[in-house]
């Protein structure tokens, strides 16, 4: 491809809406542009890095028996309402109608339509089991987008589906994933780290994702570097020793005016936080006000509390006016004496005694109330976050968090959509049964940032050889003055061309400057500079740069036609 006809443009100043070195990069040097919020349009560059990285995966997939097809982006929402997630999910579903006033959905994911296949096309046992998968559009419009490509509401994943006889048969093919996926991250170039997770909207009995470590990750993951535990804080246990019994004391009011928080709670009475009781308020998807209550030196996990009541729709903070229709306080609440509240406890509040509470009335606390005896809880559970330095739950030895971002994840769903669906196959023994799946997925676009995260420098893009968009960067130097400097470029141009496609190179014939000319050679990132100028030809050829060590030499100019043609591994 000669850079003169290419469609793109680059940016000599850092885009101030760009929070990610991928996101300054990407948009830099003219890979991606933006549309609206959190869609993206893939500029050739970026659109062939793209298909560099779902060649990787669809070589891993085809290579545990995944079978490649295509499913719609739009779906009937009655599809959705056969599992009950179309009124469970909340609004990042798109919803919409068609001109026959059907309801429709855009696709999130695609568990809805292969359930709905294999009850169409499996009758028996002797189908399966299988892999199939696809690359497609998905749409979630996500709150708030950020980084880039990172947290998108249009983008393209990978999803594949396995589909079983039983649940042995899924643990083969769970396992088949996870292996490939370990390979899929190292052939990009990303070192993602498994961790145990949330099976979240998708549900089923087990799943894992696939974290690049990150300080800009959404997600913080619990680490031990003495066992090798690693799971994301959502799902994490925490492993925090009990306290000292004590006998439970009077309650006792005491004045606190402006103590609304925790911290100043503490600093007025002169006690620890891990003696006092916090309140969060929240109301569910399916309209249950919730208190839930976690000692003062945790912070609530919500991911914990939507399992521990089974909560639908997800959780958003309850309103002041809701929070005093049901006689309690915000600053200074407690579920003592509260109506028409689901009241769930995390399991360390329980075994604390004596913890200063609200007093649901402004300027006022409770001394050593005690759950049990001052109110009664409607769930006991572990709802807190695991905290720096906790005991790992594995070996007991002190864990980290790191931040972490999501490259990747896999779930055992089971017979979760087939049941609804009636996804059955004609077993050996002549009864049916539900088919078991399997959901595994990658979104393209997030793992090409994360290839950018992981393989830059101040100059830079430097992309892996597996994904770059093209293997070389030829540069023209002084063409436009030295005859002899357009005829070795055009020759090195011709001979990437003979192998049957001219993007084997990407030839910088534009009229600029040098500097200009290098400088977004090292900005675009690929592996191999061939610069061709005066210099070079004099000092015996064509001048190689290694663009992630830096490193140059002057090579023939026949070896690197040999490297154009695919005759030889590299150009130096």
């Amino acid at each position: 491809m000669r850079l003169s006809h290419l469609f793109f443009t680059t940016l000599r100043d850092d885009p101030t809406e760009a929070e990610m070195p991928s996101h300054r990069l990407l948009l830099r040097a003219g890979y991606v542009r933006q549309l609206g919020a959190g869609i993206y349009s893939l500029l050739p560059l970026g659109f062939r890095v793209t298909k560099r990285v779902e060649q990787v995966i669809r070589e891993e997939l085809n290579a545990i028996g995944g079978q490649e097809m295509e499913m719609p982006v739009v779906h009937p929402a009655d599809l959705w309402r056969e599992t009950g997630r179309y009124d469970a999910i909340g609004p990042e579903m798109a919803r919409f109608k068609d001109r026959g006033d059907r309801d429709m959905v855009l696709a999130m994911t695609h568990e809805e339509v292969v359930a709905d296949l294999l009850r169409d096309i499996v009758r028996s046992y002797r189908q399966l089991p299988m892999i199939v998968y696809h690359f497609q559009t998905k749409f979630r419009d996500e709150p708030r987008s950020r980084g880039g490509l990172i947290r998108v509401r249009e983008f393209v994943m990978k999803d594949s589906y396995s589909c079983d006889r039983d649940d042995a048969g899924l643990d083969v093919a769970y396992w088949a994933h996870h292996r490939a996926y370990t390979r899929i991250f190292e052939r990009l170039g990303i070192a993602a780290i498994p961790v145990s997770s949330d099976v979240g909207m998708m549900g089923g009995s087990l799943a894992h994702e696939f974290m690049f470590l990150n300080p800009a990750g959404e997600d913080v993951l619990v680490l031990c570097e003495a066992c090798g535990y690693a799971a994301n804080r959502q799902v994490a246990p925490a492993t925090t020793a009990v306290p000292e019994p004590e006998a439970a004391l009077p309650v006792e009011e005491v004045h606190t005016p402006d103590a609304t928080t925790i911290d100043a709670l503490a600093e007025f009475l002169g006690v620890p936080t891990s003696r006092t009781a916090k309140a969060v308020f929240m109301v569910t998807g399916d309209g249950r006000f919730v208190v839930a209550i976690v000692r003062g030196d945790f912070d609530l996990n919500e991911t914990k509390l939507v399992n521990a009541i089974k909560a639908t729709g997800g959780l958003r903070p309850a309103q002041v006016e809701e929070i005093l229709e049901r006689g309690m306080q915000a600053g200074y609440g407690s579920p003592i004496g509260a109506r028409d509240a689901v009241v769930v406890i995390d399991r360390l509040v329980a075994d604390s005694p004596n913890l200063v509470a609200g007093a649901n009335r402004p300027g006022y606390h409770l001394r050593n109330t005690n759950a049990g005896r001052d109110y009664t809880p409607d769930v006991v559970a572990d709802i807190v976050n695991v905290r720096e330095g906790d005991a790992c739950p594995d070996c007991g030895g002190p864990v980290i968090l790191r931040n972490g971002i999501e490259v990747g994840n896999i779930f055992k769903l089971g017979t979760k959509y087939t049941k609804a669906l009636g996804a059955e196959y004609l077993g050996e023994d002549g009864e049916r049964h539900p088919i078991v799946m399997g959901s595994y997925g990658i979104g393209l676009g997030r793992n090409v940032a994360c290839v950018v995260e992981a393989h830059h420098d101040a100059k830079g893009i430097v992309w892996p050889a597996e994904v770059a968009p093209y293997p070389a960067h030829l540069v023209a130097l002084g063409a436009n003055k030295d005859a002899q400097v357009t005829e070795v470029a055009e020759r090195l141009y011709a001979a990437a061309a003979a192998r049957g496609d001219a993007g084997q190179v990407l030839y910088d014939d534009r009229d600029e400057s040098p500097g200009v000319k290098l400088t977004d050679a090292e900005l675009l990132g690929m592996p191999w500079i061939l610069t061709v100028s005066p210099r070079s030809l004099a000092a015996g050829g064509v001048e190689v740069t290694e663009r992630a060590t830096g490193a140059r030499t002057v090579q023939p100019v026949e070896h690197v036609t040999a490297f154009l043609e695919g005759r030889a591994a590299t150009p130096a």
